[in-house]
């Protein structure tokens, strides 16, 4: 099997700003509910609601600092290193510093709104 993408589907973001996801594999842009693969651009001063999904989530910070909330850790992930959030685990992530930041986000099963569980605000 194979699968060319010639480019991501932009997909709204949850969060108190504007948030970039570029989906290459995942259920919107390759109908795929195995994996999703997408870049993130996250604004300065961007945040989520906290969550607890029902998939592992991989990710690779590119470009900033993505800052990771568990409930009794934070981390602060800065360009070049990666961090995994296992499903089940609540985590809330931000990137409150200056510059936001890029990453890469891979989900196992692909992440879908129905089984990522967030918190209601």
């Amino acid at each position: 099997m194979k699968q060319f993408i010639s480019e991501p589907t932009i997909i709204s973001a949850a969060g108190n700003l504007p948030k970039r996801i570029e989906e290459y594999f995942g259920l919107i842009n390759s109908m795929t509910n195995q994996v999703s693969i997408a870049r993130m651009k996250s604004p300065a001063g961007w945040s989520e609601p906290g969550q607890t999904p029902e998939f592992d989530e991989y990710t690779v910070v590119l470009h900033g600092v993505l800052h990771v909330q568990l409930k009794n850790e934070k981390y602060v992930v800065k360009a070049g290193q990666a961090i995994l959030i296992s499903r089940g685990t609540w985590v809330k992530y931000s990137s409150p510093d200056p510059e936001g930041a890029e990453y890469i986000a891979v989900c196992l099963p692909a992440f879908t709104p129905d089984i990522v569980h967030r918190d209601s605000e």
